[in-house]
């Protein structure tokens, strides 16, 4: 459960976007898609390294 504490005199608009930020990191609605469909094990392992080549990449990238 997630508790945002609001100070007084703080604007609801302010605090809400806190929660919606803090809400974002949790991952909540990342892994509720994730787990809507089976993925294989094999399927994930391609992904994670097609990721880690990619941002390779990107590093390489910026290091020229």
């Amino acid at each position: 459960m997630l508790i945002i504490p609001i100070k007084d005199g703080e604007n609801i608009d302010r605090a809400l976007k806190r929660y919606k930020r803090k809400f974002d990191k949790t991952g909540t609605v990342r892994q509720l898609r994730a787990r809507t469909a089976f993925i294989k094990p094999s399927v994930k392992n391609r992904m994670k390294f097609q990721k880690a080549a990619y941002i390779q990449n990107m590093k390489d990238g910026l290091e020229s």
